[in-house]
């Protein structure tokens, strides 16, 4: 799927390196004199050497838009870009909005003139569609990664044109496979009801009503019954406290549901209460917690993200974007990973976590 128009390029430079040779051997056929044909040929190899080398060389300024520098899952995302970035003699200036609206930075980037290049990971993607196409309007290219850029939670295409590349995992995917894992998780021990704990990062946000809506439909007519709520606010810290919260209100509770974040602070509340292994646990993004977790049987399941391998993929592409002009469109971060992403105690030893937790 990924940078599919790459090979298309790679063809027409061809044919136009074979295009000149043929000129070239024509010319020398037809004239009595073949000094002049090599020089033709020389001079035209020569144009289409610049010319690469050219694009090559192209300075690629880029401002990357982060929505929480600090966050133990965008973390790793940074290091792989800029690190990219560095190889590819690319410069970054990072934007960090520190979970605050993004509005402001883009307009000052966009307004600035400094930047070729754009990195954006929206908190509310569908504020920013209307810069990001004002950006693109003006000849800077533009990457959206991680989280989506626009209405539809339930595709990774780009939803805005002219966009170089989306790398972005799908919300609603993420749902579905959790809630397969959750009914695997409840049959696993002969479970019904099972009762559920579901935790929320943010329950308001248009990731979470996403994510928890296909979760619903996956569940939809199994013994999977969701009993208690909580907000984990992508930190251990509050999921520890949603949890203990959740048993207290629910001493039957038989698994608790979250992001990788808010069940690493779950686990804590569960082995507090001596319930380690008798609340099943199942998590999305592939942490080194969660890993741990599944390989020794503590947490049941995980739905893998790759936040390293999204930093990366997106200045891959904005390179390309910018020096040759290349376009991406969707990008999956997780198409190579074992079992389509989801991780479980069998095959846990062939995924490689990206990020703590």
């Amino acid at each position: 799927m990924p940078f599919s128009s790459a090979p298309l390029r790679s063809l027409r430079r061809s044919a136009v390196v074979a295009a000149v040779a043929v000129a070239a051997l024509a010319l020398a056929a037809c004239s009595s004199s073949s000094s002049s044909s090599p020089s033709s040929g020389t001079s035209a190899s020569s144009s289409t050497s610049a010319s690469a080398s050219a694009s090559s060389n192209k300075a690629v300024n880029i401002a990357y838009l982060s929505f929480a520098v600090e966050n133990s899952y965008d973390a790793p995302m940074l290091a792989a870009a800029e690190a990219v970035a560095s190889d590819q003699g690319a410069t970054i200036k990072v934007f960090d909005a520190n979970n605050a609206p993004q509005y402001s930075q883009l307009q000052d980037v966009i307004n600035s003139g400094q930047y070729n290049g754009i990195i954006v990971q929206p908190i509310f993607g569908t504020g920013l569609t209307g810069l990001v196409a004002q950006a693109i309007a003006k000849g800077i290219k533009v990457v959206n990664m991680d989280q989506v850029l626009g209405p539809n939670f339930a595709t990774d295409a780009p939803q805005v044109a002219g966009l170089s590349a989306n790398v972005a995992f799908v919300p609603t995917q993420i749902g579905t496979k959790l809630g397969q894992l959750v009914v695997q998780a409840c049959a696993s021990k002969n479970l019904n009801p099972c009762n559920v704990g579901y935790l929320y990062d943010i329950k308001a946000s248009a990731l979470d009503v996403a994510i928890s809506g296909a979760f619903n439909k996956a569940v939809a007519g199994s013994p999977v019954k969701v009993v208690a709520q909580g907000q984990s606010f992508f930190t251990p810290t509050d999921g520890e406290s949603a949890v203990q919260t959740m048993l207290q209100a629910q001493p039957n509770l038989d698994l608790v549901v979250g992001s990788d974040q808010g069940i690493e602070g779950g686990a804590i509340a569960i082995a507090t209460a001596h319930k380690t292994g008798k609340v099943l646990l199942v998590g999305y993004g592939a942490s080194a917690a969660a890993l741990t977790g599944i390989a020794s049987g503590a947490w049941y399941a995980d739905v893998a993200q790759a936040p390293a391998s999204e930093g990366r993929l997106a200045v891959q592409a904005l390179v390309k974007a910018v020096r040759d002009g290349v376009d991406s469109g969707a990008v999956d971060p997780v198409s190579l990973l074992p079992n389509n992403g989801v991780v479980t105690k069998a095959n846990v030893s062939q995924f490689t976590a990206e990020w703590p937790g």
